[in-house]
């Protein structure tokens, strides 16, 4: 089909669904070949069907319709087209919905991978989850944030700034530093403000910080960004880092941050 104009993301989706309808075959889904088919691929009743939704909404969806897409149909349908881990994010993306199988990733599984790379950093490194827990560090980092790394039990890092009370003597510019982690936050969970984890964890926060439950009903929402990291550290005095943060490729749920010390403070954290 030619448009005269750029497709909008519903008519996207649907060129995407049906190119993926029109690559399987019937062998795929353990069909014979009985006759000639009219068009390539699979037919949409049978992909209908093997996804459990009316003819008439998987037609729609192809059409490009504005129609309601439940994340629950979606998943099926991504199992009934066969979709790779990418082309199931992109149809969720295209969707604008939340893959439902995304709040059940392996958080706790760090690739072993991610791991020695965080180890031969030579910075302060650490991976965190999507709840904001601590999955990897090396020993940078435990050396720099004392009563978060260092310490044993669950490392979530908001619990670390609005509940350990070594965090405001810690972190330089600690007032405006706790707003902005807030606002991050909301940003960063936005696609997950249901899940029960992270709900219990706001609860929390909410019931045992004044702080955290003013800021986090202010409501603002910004990007998670780089840019200066100052602390009062009570071994190594005043500490200037660049933070900079990395999406980890084929691990949505995961995110790599590294400290760069700035030029005068890069033998502080050696």
């Amino acid at each position: 089909m030619i448009r005269s104009a750029a497709p909008t993301q519903r008519q996207e989706l649907g060129d995407f669904v049906r190119s993926a309808r029109e690559r399987l075959l019937p062998s795929d889904i353990g069909l014979p070949l009985a006759g000639r088919r009219r068009t390539p691929g699979l037919r949409r009743e049978e992909v209908a069907q093997l996804a459990g939704v009316s003819v008439t909404w998987y037609t729609w969806l192809e059409q490009g319709r504005e129609m309601a897409l439940s994340p629950q149909a979606l998943a099926r349908l991504a199992a009934a087209l066969r979709l790779g881990r990418a082309e199931r994010a992109y149809l969720f993306e295209l969707a604008a919905k939340r893959d439902p199988d995304q709040a059940q990733s392996d958080t706790d599984h760090i690739p072993p991978a991610v791991l020695a790379c965080v180890d031969v950093v030579a910075s302060p490194a650490y991976v965190l989850d999507r709840n904001w827990n601590a999955r990897g560090w090396n020993a940078r980092a435990e050396r720099l944030f004392l009563g978060w790394l260092d310490e044993p039990g669950e490392r979530n890092l908001l619990r670390y700034i609005f509940l350990h009370p070594m965090a405001p003597s810690l972190i330089l510019d600690y007032d405006n530093r706790a707003r902005r982690v807030v606002a991050e936050f909301r940003a960063d969970v936005s696609a997950h403000i249901g899940d029960p984890h992270i709900f219990r964890l706001i609860d929390e926060l909410s019931a045992r910080s004044e702080r955290f439950h003013r800021h986090w009903h202010e409501r603002v929402v910004l990007e998670r960004e780089g840019g200066e990291r100052s602390f009062n550290h009570p071994k190594g005095g005043p500490l200037c880092f660049e933070q900079v943060s990395f999406a980890l490729s084929g691990h949505p749920e995961l995110k790599l941050v590294i400290l760069v010390p700035s030029s005068s403070d890069a033998d502080a954290s050696r």
